[in-house]
């Protein structure tokens, strides 16, 4: 909406200053009289409204109206509408102005007085003889163009004042200056000013159309057709234009006639339309103007020599000599000047005829003038069309900035000679248009259709007149719609004077106005226009079509150089010759070649064919080839104008700088060097084109990434997405962005042209620097670089761009003047185009100032680079291919085969080829491939060049290899087709290579052959973890295997002889455990029990004395308690202690041997704990009703509840050893059931009894203070329900669960009726079994167990599964379509995830039962595989220590390789498991534990890295950990206890553990920083797929040197100190470098901000010559610092560094297991009250550990061990000074330990409180704490020495002499 009119002014005549006989005009009044802020006053106005001068005249002239314009400083135009008339001027007025003013005054006053009286009547004589009158001009001023509307409302106006009418005229002006109309958008409406008036106003529909009314029309009738079309064609080619006529109305109306035909160029210049008198000498301006002159100053007008005059009223145009139009280019002139004569004479074409028709009535004016600008807007059409595609989009946002490449545009229009169109695209007009209608996401009009789809029927309409006609009267419509959207307008209702009425009326003057009545009417009316929500409409804003691509406007057919098929197949054959290295071929069609590139389609094919060549890598050449490639480019380049229409430089210039020869080592010589005589490269436009188009293919980049994630090759639905298209897309969206992501955004922007900026200063300084420097006058008289010193050549010149070029020149310390001269020329040419298209690209100034330093830096180093080559290319040595890359091999690991050249190729990861993850093309890679013991290494270097000296290693364990297939393959750089290979790793790494031809098939065969034997080699000892360490164990192996039966019973018997005994021993002296420290800890895992309990089988004389062991048992029997076993039954209180018969009795599990030479169950270990009251003979019997005779035993026992966890292997399947289907569980009924169906029932039945909670009250239940009442409250369970379910706990399982067992009739569970009364009793053990197995079994009527069957996968699924994993996140080959879209597919299909989620969920519901105080027997397949995932994630969720470093070490012992995970088996690791394929069972269980850490990063010590390690090394074959299937088997080969005796001297490591412990001293990289545990140990993750991630360790890839992150010491590269780390080679020693998501290893190139410090203090240590301390202290002292500074007592929860800081993680108390719709959900509810009230405190104590023992969390075992602690400063030892220490009084052990600080973990000594004499006060010393109170000092006196110690304060020191004296007097 806008105000009709901004300003009403009442201007009259005034005496001239100086007393002239001329007047001047004088504002009397104007309203509003402040100015509208939007819209200042306009200044000049007196000077418009008279253009001929203020002059008094004779007799009374009529009124005479007109519109003037003028236009504002921010080019706005404002019409100014002059009404003027005449009055009889005061005898005064030619005397002094004051006197004028009063009479003026004197006369409004009398007006006033006569206003109530009758009207009189004015003689109609012109007054007396001698009467002059004045005028006197009443002015509206508007922004809007509604002329009509003006001429009436001023008409009015006067009519009132003349005619004397009764209405105010202050209420008509304001009611004039209140009207608000709307701009466009073609509504009508009614105004009144109030005077009995109405008049209608349509505004247009569109804003961008011009409205001409009838001036084209008119125009044409003044001047006629072909003065018209010449004016037209001076307008856009910037001429001056000067309209002379007596009329100004005429004057306007021509004006504005000829800016309509311009549409939809706007005219940007002079636009004058009626010029002042006073103002002539505008005319001699020097920029082009249409202005418009009175004709009496006719005269005034000869003199100009450049103007061309159009006198309107004699029809001429006159063009002086010296100005030359250019003409519109042919067939397009005399078209239409054919239409315009057809619509402007209808009769023409008839004229001739025989038989004319009846004539036919010509349109109307108003439509002429419409069909007339039709005609024009066509024209534009023809002329730009396509011009849509030659625009470049150099930013989109915060504002859309394009360029348009005028070059391309005129060569594909074929007009390159055409002057008209040259200056029409070069002028200001144009760049208007571009900037204004290049916008992709816009409001679109009537030319922006036409352009885009009309033009081939316009081409098609060429040659039938009527056709065209037709055409042209279909525009006129729209056009005339346009501006007259309602044809039937109401009349307009305005009164009028009446005739001659100037003459006849009494002279009475124009009143003076109340400005305070008007000014009250405007601020009425903006008051309330203030409250009213603004009407605007709102655009329609859409994408703007871009048309088809562009075509000539003639096809000229290029004559002699037809574009003949054949010239193109021998430019194609020659190249293809020379790629192919057939020298001789070439040459013969080279002749030919050279002459068929004169014609531009031969050009074009030649570019691109290198293009192809380029692009397949195919770029480094030999020196016969690059001869002919030069060859051929300087022949295209050579017909290049300097402008480049055809684009031939541009396709060149990439591959000028792909194409090379290597000269020698490291000196590369480039083809731009051979091509940098021609005159384009030095043309800036040039540069400026090829800068914004690569800009706009980057930008466009930007915005599609993220579309196509994943998927470059599905592009064609995208790569018809133009640039404008992208750009129209993202303008529509960027008001939604939030303010972050806009400024991101823009950002991006300004980063990608700056880095482009680079990139062309780069280029620029390869084409124009000579090679030899001594050529530099070339590069003076090339053109323009010389000139372009002195002439800006319409470039921004900035003053930087020169002062920095200049201080170059002086500084550069050249001493060859001539370069310097050279250097300086170019860097000041390469300055200003940056210059230019920096500010242009909106480049910030400090980057561009940056810019400016680099440019001298860059000319400086070609110039560097340009003498070697110089040098060498005089010397022209045959060239090699680059020699290999060697590897770096790992301590022992040897190369088997040497390396063979291959390309490799990329893959589907869009690492290797840049992407998404952002970074170069680093694939496809020349190197060669590497088959080593452990590894199949891949080095080289990335064939593009563009990418530098970068190392691409790829590499994966030989042992990880799945899958090897032949592929046919093309080598990227001569794109021959050659054999290749394709290894894919299970680690998720795969090589795809092409061999190069030199590789012959038979060395190709040779590698596979020994690839496959390096596999799957025969016995597991040839793999590599053996043969590493074989020196060191010579003669070892082949005994083991030799003699197997002894070694295992002479195993066995030491192993009870030294049970027996250790057992005994410990017993007796109480002694605490401490687990052996790191270094006796390596071995690769056992698992034998800790504190052993020999049942009574035995007969006394095994306890042997000490002294009796033969050493090697005795050493046998330590390692055996240091197993991991040991130690960790050992802390669930698990088995008893002694061998006494009472004792025992009390235990109920006990540990037993019959295991012991692995005669029951080879897959289990050597020692297993039972009930207490199953005799060993039985277990032989229960052992055969399960599968692998892996019958139930304990493995973990809840330290809450102390419910235990079982495993067995599944129960045999019906029909084995006569078991029948009902008789697999045991049951009371069955008494005819055989024997060993009997010891399994009664083998569960002394399970069940051994549980706390169904002990009889006699005593037998001591465990650790648990009642039978505490053990109530646990029986305390929500319902748990499930309804039947395909894929998870079936039917009955949760009415079961929850006790409503519809089997049994309601009173055999004792429950009352009402199940929220009391709640039911749970069964005391869960059987989780297959659901196959269990079919059919019946359940036992005592309740005491209950079967759960469910449905699990087998291990063949997770085989399957994971193959379609692997090939999702690896696919060989790139996938079809764009976007993570195909990943997520291919994902879902492999249903890994889907397993994931099963796992969780079967361990989630374990965890909830063993919680609420029922036991749990696993009894899944054969017991080793899910059985084992889902038990060790129970006790990794239920039990906080296996979420340590140690602790997890300990579960992985325990379950997986003790109790006999097939790790040999599933990992096919040997020849004869190759059939069984690779089944990442423990893969998937790292994967669940990946999925809990997530979900609960603060609970778990160890970091994710630490997972994805043993990942990767479970498979490798590097440790010995995770080879074989069993300990059996480990024994048999001698690996369980061999290490110990043999291992002194530095050697490599054999168990992973033990390399995880070396590498954690040094670098924290497996610690977890937001380690800090809760209370609430038990963790319930979600499991639903929709909670799991997929795990970076599948989809995460590292090309750097070293290759994965997983073997330390290669990823270090060659050794440094590790913060020095240096990942890319040789790089220069700075300690900045680029690290590239797709390439350097993300996480080591940057460490999280603690590894960081924590390396910067090792860092800072060895400089000041300290020894470094170890990370873990410096960490452990870190988080005590903060622990202390929280808590000013020093006591309370321990709580980490990190907790405040990291979001809090749900830690849950109920877990809900769902499954789809159908499903029923097994919900756990548990009473929030566990926590307080069920458990005892003192064991709740005792299971809580303190986080600060981490490492070694056993050692001390502290919470018991600790009767009183705090800080004591201590006096040290002679000559030393006081220390706080933390000092720690143990009543158990009867001694006073002190440490460093709280957290500290080693005793740094120990005072024995036996040896203490006395406690006595003290006195301070020397060196003791200042401030603290003298009672505060005390000394203990012990037999050695006096210590003395000082506490915080007096009550402290107090407090600890009462201790230590009670521990004194208690002992």
């Amino acid at each position: 909406m806008a105000r009709l009119a901004d300003y009403f002014v009442l201007v009259a005549f005034g005496p001239h200053p100086r007393g002239s006989g001329e007047g001047q005009g004088q504002i009397l009044q104007r309203f509003p009289e402040k100015d509208w802020v939007d819209n200042p006053f306009p200044q000049g106005i007196e000077l418009f409204c008279q253009p001929s001068g203020w002059q008094l005249c004779a007799e009374r002239n009529p009124p005479t109206f007109f519109v003037a314009v003028l236009t504002d400083i921010n080019s706005e135009r404002h019409y100014c509408a002059c009404l003027t008339f005449w009055e009889p001027a005061e005898p005064a007025q030619g005397s002094c102005p004051q006197e004028a003013l009063c009479t003026e005054d004197a006369a409004v006053r009398e007006e006033q007085v006569d206003e109530g009286g009758p009207v009189r009547l004015s003689p109609v004589a012109p007054g007396p003889p001698g009467q002059l009158f004045a005028p006197k001009t009443l002015v509206l001023v508007s922004r809007l163009d509604h002329a009509e509307v003006f001429r009436n409302s001023l008409g009015l106006i006067y009519t009132i004042h003349v005619e004397g009418l009764n209405v105010g005229l202050e209420n008509v002006i304001g009611n004039l200056l209140t009207c608000i109309i709307p701009l466009a958008g073609g509504s009508q409406r009614t105004i009144s000013l109030g005077a009995g008036d109405r008049q209608v106003i349509q505004t247009p529909l569109t804003d961008s159309l011009p409205i001409s009314r009838c001036s084209v029309a008119l125009l044409f009738r003044q001047l006629g057709i072909a003065n018209v079309l010449s004016l037209f064609c001076a307008a856009l080619t910037e001429h001056k234009v000067l309209f002379l006529s007596r009329s100004y109305q005429r004057l306007s109306d021509a004006c504005r006639g000829l800016l309509a035909l311009l549409f939809p160029l706007r005219y940007s210049f002079t636009y004058v339309p009626i010029l002042p008198a006073q103002l002539l000498e505008v005319l001699s301006t020097p920029t082009p103007f249409i202005i418009g002159v009175n004709a009496a100053f006719q005269a005034e007008t000869q003199e100009l020599l450049d103007v061309i005059v159009a006198d309107l009223d004699g029809g001429t145009v006159t063009v002086p000599e010296c100005v030359h139009i250019p003409p519109l280019p042919e067939p397009l002139h005399s078209q239409t000047h054919s239409v315009l004569s057809m619509v402007l004479d209808p009769e023409l074409e008839l004229a001739d005829l025989a038989f004319p028709p009846p004539t036919t009535s010509a349109s109307s004016l108003k439509m002429q003038d419409k069909e007339l600008r039709a005609v024009f807007l066509r024209l534009f059409a023809q002329l730009l069309q396509g011009y849509r595609w030659c625009l470049h989009l150099v930013r989109i946002h915060p504002e859309p900035v394009i360029r348009f490449h005028k070059a391309a545009f005129l060569g594909q229009r074929g007009l390159l000679e055409d002057d008209f169109l040259m200056k029409v695209l070069e002028g200001m007009a144009f760049a208007g248009f571009v900037s204004e209608r290049g916008v992709p996401y816009r409001p679109t009009d009537l030319f922006d259709e036409l352009v885009a789809h009309d033009v081939a029927r316009m081409r098609a309409d060429e040659h039938h007149p009527q056709r065209v006609l037709h055409h042209v009267k279909e525009l006129a419509e729209q056009l005339y719609k346009n501006e007259n959207p309602y044809p039937a307008v109401a009349m307009h209702k305005v009164q009028r004077p009446g005739e001659a009425s100037h003459l006849r009326r009494a002279p009475r003057p124009f009143p003076r106005l109340d400005e305070g009545m008007v000014q009250w009417i405007v601020d009425q009316a903006t008051a309330k226009m203030q409250g009213a929500p603004p009407a605007v409409k709102a655009e329609r804003r859409t994408t703007v079509p871009s048309g088809p691509p562009m075509t000539a406007i003639l096809e000229r057919s290029s004559g002699l150089h037809g574009n003949s098929a054949r010239r193109l197949e021998v430019v194609r054959n020659c190249i293809s010759y020379v790629f192919e290295g057939k020298m001789l071929e070439a040459k013969k069609l080279l002749p030919a070649v050279l002459r068929a590139l004169k014609g531009r389609a031969a050009r074009r094919c030649l570019a691109q064919e290198l293009h192809l060549h380029a692009q397949q890598n195919r770029a480094v050449l030999d020196h016969q080839q690059f001869d002919f490639v030069v060859r051929m480019m300087n022949c295209c380049l050579q017909d290049c104008t300097s402008l480049d229409e055809h684009g031939i430089a541009a396709a060149l210039l990439p591959l000028v700088t792909a194409f090379c020869r290597k000269l020698s080592p490291g000196v590369t010589q480039f083809a731009y060097s051979c091509v940098q005589e021609h005159v384009v490269w030095s043309t800036p436009q040039f540069w400026e084109a090829m800068f914004y188009g690569d800009v706009q293919t980057h930008i466009r980049a930007l915005y599609l990434e993220p579309a196509e994630d994943r998927d470059p090759s599905q592009q064609v639905g995208e790569d018809e997405r133009s640039a404008l298209d992208v750009a129209s897309e993202q303008r529509r969206l960027w008001p939604t962005l939030s303010r972050e992501k806009q400024q991101e955004l823009v950002q991006k922007e300004e980063s990608t042209v700056f880095s482009q900026a680079i990139h062309y200063a780069n280029r620029m300084s390869y084409l124009l620097l000579p090679l030899d420097a001594s050529k530099s006058r070339l590069l003076r008289e090339r053109a323009g670089l010389g000139d372009l010193e002195s002439a800006s050549n319409s470039l921004v010149t900035s003053s930087m761009a020169g002062s920095v070029a200049e201080s170059y020149d002086t500084e550069s310390g050249f001493e060859d003047a001539e370069t310097c001269d050279v250097a300086g020329t170019v860097v000041r040419f390469i300055n200003r185009f940056v210059d230019k298209v920096c500010t242009e690209s909106g480049v910030t100034s400090d980057h561009l100032k940056g810019l400016h330093v680099m440019v001298p830096d860059i000319v400086q180093m070609h110039i560097e680079t340009l003498e070697a080559v110089h040098r060498e290319s005089k010397r022209l040595p045959p060239i090699q291919k680059p020699k290999l890359l060697r590897p770096h091999l790992l301590p022992g690991e040897e190369c088997v085969l040497d390396g063979l050249r291959v390309y490799l190729l990329p893959d589907g990861r869009e690492e290797g080829v840049g992407g998404s993850a952002g970074g170069p093309a680093l694939l496809p890679a020349e190197g060669a491939v590497f088959l080593t013991t452990y590894r199949v290494i891949f080095t080289g270097m990335p064939t593009d060049p563009l990418v530098g000296e970068q190392v691409v290693v790829r590499s994966f364990p030989v042992a990880a290899l799945t899958k090897e297939k032949r592929v046919s393959v093309q080598t990227p750089v001569d794109q021959l087709l050659q054999d290749g290979l394709q290894l894919r790793s299970c680690t998720f790494q795969l090589l795809k290579m092409a061999f190069d031809e030199e590789v012959g098939s038979d060395s190709a065969e040779l590698f596979r052959k020994q690839l496959h034997k390096l596999r799957y080699p025969q016995d597991v000892r040839t793999t590599f973890a053996f043969s590493l360490g074989s020196a060191h164990t010579p003669g070892r192996q082949p005994r083991a295997t030799k003699d197997k039966g002894p070694s295992i019973r002479t195993l066995s018997r030491s192993l009870m002889k030294n049970a027996k005994k250790t057992i005994g021993r410990q017993y007796i002296t109480r002694k605490k455990y401490n687990p052996p420290s790191w270094e006796q800890r390596g071995q690769p895992p056992e698992d034998q029990e800790d504190e052993i309990s020999v049942s009574e089988e035995l007969e006394p004389s095994t306890l042997t004395p000490t002294s009796a062991l033969k050493p090697s048992e005795r050493m046998t029997m330590s390692s055996l308690v240091e197993r991991a076993c040991c130690r960790d039954y050992q802390r669930l209180g698990l088995g008893t202690l002694s061998s006494s018969l009472s004792r025992a009795k009390s235990e109920p599990f006990r540990i037993s041997p019959v295991n012991r030479m692995y005669a029951i169950c080879r897959s289990y270990p050597g020692l297993l704990i039972v009930p207490q009251s199953v005799q060993d003979n039985a277990l032989q019997r229960v052992s055969r009703c399960y599968r692998q005779n892996r019958f139930p035993v304990v493995c973990w026992r809840s330290g809450r509840s102390r419910a235990v966890l079982l495993r067995s292997g599944g129960l045999h399947g019906k029909g084995v050893v006569g078991l029948f289907k009902a008789q697999n569980a045991p049951s009371p009924g069955q008494s005819q059931a055989d024997s060993s169906s009997l010891e399994q029932e009664k083998y569960l039945q002394a399970v069940v009894s051994s549980m706390p909670r169904l002990a009889d009250s006699s005593g037998r239940n001591t465990l650790s203070g648990f009642s039978s009442a505490h053990m109530g409250g646990h029986g305390k369970w929500g319902s748990v329900r499930a309804s039947g379910r395909s894929g998870g706990l079936s039917g009955d399982v949760g009415s079961r669960l929850a006790g409503r067992d519809m089997l049994a009739p309601p009173q055999a569970n004792g429950a009352p009726p009402d199940p929220g009364f009391l709640r039911p009793q749970r069964a005391a053990l869960y059987i989780i079994g297959d659901k196959a197995q269990l079919k059919g079994v019946r359940p036992d009527p005592l309740q005491q167990w209950e079967l759960v069957p469910i449905e699990v996968f087998e291990a063949r699924q997770v085989k399957a599964s994971f193959k379609k994993l692997l090939k999702a996140c690896v696919p060989g080959c790139p996938t079809t379509e764009p976007g993570p879209a195909s990943f997520l597919r291919s994902l879902e299909d492999s249903e890994w995830l889907t397993q994931i989620h099963k796992l969780l969920q079967v361990s989630v519901l374990v965890v909830e039962l063993l919680d609420s105080g029922s036991s749990v027997l696993v009894s899944l397949e054969d017991g080793w595989d899910i059985t084992t995932q889902v038990v060790s994630l129970v006790q990794l969720l239920s039990d906080p220590f296996y979420r340590t470093l140690e602790g997890f070490r300990l579960l992985v012992e325990k379950e997986w390789l003790s109790f006999g995970h097939r790790f040999s088996h599933r990992g096919s690791h040997t020849l004869a498991g190759q059939s069984g394929g690779f089944t990442p069972v423990f893969l998937q269980f790292l994967d669940c534990v990946h999925q809990v850490h997530v979900q609960f990063p603060m609970e778990f010590e160890f970091s994710p890295f630490y997972l994805k390690f043993l990942g990767y090394h479970h498979v490798s074959r590097r440790f010995r950990t995770f080879l074989l299937d069993s300990d059996y088997e480990r024994i048999e080969l001698g690996l369980l206890y061999e290490e110990k005796g043999e291992r002194r001297g530095p050697q490599v490591c054999r168990s992973v553990w033990e390399y995880v412990d070396r590498l954690s001293k040094r670098t924290p990289v497996f610690y977890n920083y937001m380690y800090a545990p809760e209370d609430a140990e038990v963790l319930r993750p979600y499991s639903n797929v929709s909670n799991l991630k997929v795990w970076d360790f599948y989809t995460e890839e590292t090309l750097a040197e070293g290759g994965p992150p997983y073997d330390w010491e290669l990823a270090q590269g060659p050794p440094e100190p590790p913060e020095e780390e240096r990942l890319d080679g040789g790089a220069p020693q700075s300690r900045r470098r680029v690290v590239w998501p797709c390439y350097d290893s993300r996480p080591r190139a940057q460490p999280d901000a603690i590894s960081r410090l924590l390396e910067e203090l090792q860092r800072l240590e060895t400089e000041l010559g300290r020894p470094p301390e170890r990370w873990k202290d410096t960490w452990e002292r870190a988080k005590a610092a903060q622990r202390l500074e929280g808590r000013p007592d020093g006591r309370g929860a321990p709580s980490s560094l990190l907790v405040s800081s990291v979001p809090h993680h749900r830690r849950s108390l109920g877990v809900y297991l769902q499954e789809g719709p159908v499903g029923s959900t097994l919900s756990l509810s548990l009473d929030s009250d566990h926590s307080s009230g069920s458990t005892a405190s003192s064991s709740r104590q005792a299971a809580r550990r303190s986080t600060s023992t981490l490492y070694s969390q056993f050692q001390t075992a502290e919470s018991e061990n600790r009767s009183y602690e705090g800080t004591l400063y201590k006096k040290g030892a002679f000559m030393k000074p006081w220390k706080a220490r933390w000092f720690v009084l143990d009543k158990t052990k009867h001694q006073l330990r002190y440490y460093d600080h709280r957290v500290d973990t080693e005793c740094k000594g120990v005072i024995d409180l036996a040896e203490v004499e006395a406690v006595a006060p003290g006195t301070p010393t020397m060196g003791a704490p200042k401030t603290v109170d003298e009672k505060a000092f005390f000394d203990v006196k012990t037999t050695r020495r006096v210590y003395n110690f000082c506490a915080q304060d007096v009550p402290a020191a107090q407090q600890w002499v009462d201790q230590i004296q009670g521990c004194l007097s208690d002992a």
